[in-house]
C-alpha cells in the first residue's frame, strides 16, 4: 500500500515533466559529447565544415551540429546566381555559407560561440587585435554600416570583418583611433 501512494504521488510529476522533455538536445547528453570539441573556425573550414564539404543540404546540416538549422537561398553576385545557405540558431542568423562549382568556398561566421582557433570571437575589439589598420585591413562595403575587413595574423583563409560607428565618407577607411573601439561582426574563411 505505501508503494502505490508513492507511485500516486510520483506519477502526475513524471507526467508533467515529460511534456517539457521533447525541447531538450538529447545528442548533448550521449558521453562522446561530453568533451568533444567545440565548433571553431581554423585554416581548414568551419568545424567539420571544410572546401570538401557538398553545398548539399544534407552534407551541410550532417557537418553542424543539431544547433542550427537551415534555410537556402540564391543571390546574385558579380552577375552571376549563386546559391547560400543560411544557418539558425534559434532566430539569430549564425552562419552564411556560400560556394560555386558544387563545393563550400566562403563561410560568414556572426555566432558569438563559434571562436576561431586562436580564441577572436565576434565582438572581441579592433585593439585587442591590431595596432594598426595600415598593411592589414581594407574598407569594404556593408549592407547597414561602414566595415573594415581584415586578414587574421598568420592566416591565409580567415579575416575578421570590424563594424562601428564613423560619420566619414563611405569607401574611407576610418582612423585607427575611430577603429579602436570598433568591434568583430563577422568572422570570415575563404578558400
Amino acid at each position: 500500500m505505501k508503494s502505490l501512494r508513492l507511485l500516486l504521488c510520483a506519477l502526475p510529476l513524471a507526467l508533467t515533466g515529460c511534456s517539457t522533455l521533447s525541447s531538450i538536445n538529447w545528442s548533448a547528453a550521449y558521453p562522446w559529447n561530453w568533451f568533444g570539441s567545440s565548433t571553431e573556425v581554423t585554416e581548414q573550414g568551419v568545424g567539420k565544415i571544410t572546401a570538401a564539404t557538398a553545398l548539399d543540404q544534407n552534407a551541410i546540416q550532417d557537418a553542424l551540429s543539431s544547433d542550427y538549422r537551415l534555410r537556402s537561398g540564391m543571390k546574385t553576385e558579380n552577375g552571376n546566381i549563386v546559391r547560400y545557405y543560411e544557418a539558425l540558431k534559434g532566430d539569430k542568423l549564425a552562419l552564411v555559407i556560400n560556394g560555386d562549382k558544387g563545393t563550400v568556398n566562403r563561410i560568414a561566421v556572426m555566432d558569438e560561440d563559434i571562436p576561431t582557433a586562436s580564441g577572436v570571437k565576434v565582438g572581441t575589439p579592433f585593439s585587442d587585435l591590431y595596432k594598426q589598420a595600415f598593411g592589414n585591413c581594407a574598407s569594404v562595403p556593408s549592407d547597414d554600416k561602414v566595415a573594415v575587413e581584415c586578414k587574421a595574423e598568420g592566416s591565409q583563409h580567415i579575416s575578421y570583418v570590424f563594424t562601428g560607428t564613423w560619420s566619414g565618407p563611405e569607401g574611407l577607411m576610418p582612423s585607427d583611433d575611430t577603429l579602436k573601439s570598433w568591434k568583430v561582426s563577422k568572422i570570415l574563411w575563404k578558400q
